[in-house]
């Protein structure tokens, strides 16, 4: 057997975005609350979710409209296209996503919800 790399979990999930007050507002409605930064030479700064899951929003997108080139361009390029974040109550999110004027973007049946954030990142809202 090969050896593995001895991974214990997930540390973080960077984000390049453009402005920090507006992103900030938009995670804090999915239950993120704001760690720390700006700081170093990007800036970052980072926000956490009481089930343990950290943000890392990278301080540097050019543009406050640019199209998400992952998956709003023709051509597909690699890269992570979206992030998923586990839920148990589908109407209750898409209630709540409602409430707060989040456009809902895409389903999965009646298993997941997708929406962008405010730099056309995809989040999608899981059950599974």
């Amino acid at each position: 057997m090969s050896p593995q790399v001895a991974v214990e979990g997930l540390s973080h999930i960077g984000i390049r975005v453009h402005d920090l007050a507006r992103s900030r507002a938009f995670y804090e409605k999915l239950g993120f609350d704001f760690a720390w930064g700006p700081g170093g030479p990007e800036p970052v700064a980072a926000m956490r979710h009481p089930s343990g899951l950290e943000l890392n929003f990278i301080l540097n997108a050019a543009s406050a409209k640019s199209p998400n080139i992952l998956m709003d361009v023709p051509e597909k390029h690699a890269g992570i296209t979206h992030v998923a974040l586990k839920i148990s109550d589908l109407n209750a999110v898409e209630a709540a996503l409602n409430d707060f004027g989040i456009a809902i973007t895409g389903r999965r049946g009646s298993a997941a919800l997708f929406v962008r954030d405010p730099d056309g990142n995809v989040i999608e809202l899981a059950r599974d």
